[in-house]
């Protein structure tokens, strides 16, 4: 055996960062413990990120600016931590957030890199079941790690993990440990097409994934706040059915797109269903007759509806649209929005020239003969009563005009500086990494009205769950 922990060498690797993103976010310092044969041997480097580090990971990380400007960048040191890294299974806390960023980080500089990962918070789960708490935080705590040097950065908290193997050896005993950690090490069953290398580069970020076929047709696209972890879980025994076996069997490629959150991969996936249509994406398609229905007053004063499609609107605030309602998917959808605002609230169809009027010019509607309509048809009902039931009846269903004078962003995250999700007249610009971008996204062109988009940010602005930043 190569050490007492496990039967092959271990790197214990810790990264800072200046954020949470793999791809557009950059180390700032490295921090490694090496296990093997010949013993332990611990190294550390600061890095040059060739960006600005936000001051919220300033604060929880005490990495400056200024500590970094002398410090080589990673295409210097690239050659010197691939020597560290080869051939040693890569732990780390949160494995694949530090094995995402080296990978990256590795691909910029022309080389690729590969590695055996174990994640140390899924063995804590794994060792201790009945404990709800596996932050680093959390185990210094349970198991009384010791601390030498300071919080969140690379060294120290890489050393606490070769701490927490120590004491999870002690708690249970090696062997159980290392049977833990070889059955975490074990390669997922893949479909036949699959290259298991394809795999190892799945990030857990949030973001996209792309499922390709034969003659690179595009089968599937969804998404994730965890883009490997769901990946994978199409492949799982408990889920080979119908679909997913079907999908299985066809798949030959799998690419993915990361994004700054969720927000970010819900807008994302949307896109990416409407404008390339994958075969197996049946919902989210795109709707070609988007509609809404708006009222005209007739020279008699009642209030009628006309079905107009959303592109035949005149632009304009809600003075210019006062009663405009909508948008639907298609036609039927719309009709039977109405029907049920019709009948729920009785009102009258051949007031709203839904039914025509009997040859003799006037006459009840039938309806009314059945005592379902309150008899504007007939005068019963005043034409101001009933066009004032008509617009409460369909209040909830009103257009929603943009509430902003200008384009905003929906921020990713609780630091300031985070990224930003841009929207403007409800459409989805794209997103900000950083603050010398946005001139660019906000002169990109705008895409066309999408009812689901719609729909995602008006209930996002509702929630209120991400900061709101004027754009305008």
């Amino acid at each position: 055996m190569n050490n007492a922990y496990y039967d092959e060498p271990l790197v214990l690797v810790d990264l800072e960062t200046t954020g949470a993103n793999a791809t557009h976010d950059r180390i700032t310092e490295i921090g490694l413990v090496q296990i093997d044969e010949h013993g332990v041997r611990s190294w550390s480097c600061l890095v040059n990120p060739q960006r600005s580090i936000p001051p919220f990971i300033q604060n929880l990380t005490g990495i400056s600016n200024d500590m970094v400007a002398d410090a080589p960048v990673f295409a210097d040191v690239a050659q010197d931590l691939l020597t560290r890294l080869a051939g040693r299974v890569f732990i780390a806390h949160n494995a694949r957030f530090d094995y995402g960023f080296l990978k990256n980080e590795f691909k910029r500089a022309g080389i690729a890199f590969r590695a055996k990962v174990l994640c140390t918070v899924k063995l804590s789960r794994k060792l201790y079941p009945a404990e709800y708490k596996h932050s680093l935080d959390a185990l210094v705590a349970r198991h009384a790690l010791a601390i030498e040097g300071d919080r969140h950065r690379a060294l120290t908290d890489a050393a606490l993990l070769q701490q927490f193997l120590e004491a999870a050896g002690r708690d249970l005993g090696q062997p159980q440990v290392q049977a833990a950690m070889a059955e975490m090490l074990r390669q997922p069953a893949l479909p036949p097409g699959i290259d298991p290398a394809m795999i190892d580069d799945l990030p857990e970020t949030a973001g996209v994934y792309l499922f390709y076929g034969d003659n690179d047709a595009l089968l599937y696209v969804g998404k994730s706040t965890n883009i490997r972890k769901r990946v994978l879980s199409h492949f799982a025994a408990d889920h080979r059915a119908g679909k997913e076996m079907q999908l299985a069997h066809q798949l030959r490629r799998i690419d993915w797109q990361e994004t700054a959150g969720e927000l970010g991969a819900l807008l994302l996936e949307m896109q990416l269903i409407k404008t390339r249509a994958p075969l197996m994406n049946q919902q989210l398609r795109r709707t070609r007759e988007l509609c809404a229905w708006r009222l005209d007053e007739t020279p008699t004063g009642a209030l009628v509806p006309s079905l107009v499609l959303l592109d035949e609107l005149a632009t304009g605030g809600t003075a210019a649209r006062p009663f405009v309602f909508g948008p639907y998917r298609s036609k039927r959808e719309a009709q039977n929005v109405l029907t049920k605002v019709v009948e729920g609230n009785g009102l009258c169809r051949q007031v709203l020239g839904l039914e025509a009027k009997p040859r003799s010019g006037s006459g009840p509607c039938f309806a009314a003969q059945l005592h379902q309509c309150r008899g504007a048809c007939v005068g019963k009902e005043p034409l101001s009563v009933h066009n004032a039931r008509l617009l409460t009846a369909l209040a909830k269903q009103k257009l929603t005009d943009w509430p902003f004078p200008g384009p905003v962003g929906l921020r990713e995250g609780k630091y300031e500086g985070a990224p930003l999700q841009v929207v403007d007249q409800w459409c989805w610009l794209g997103t900000v990494y950083e603050a010398g971008d946005l001139a660019d996204v906000l002169a990109s062109p705008r895409p066309a009205f999408d009812i689901d988009v719609f729909k995602l940010i008006k209930t996002e602005l509702k929630r209120g769950q991400y900061p709101l930043v004027p754009l305008y």
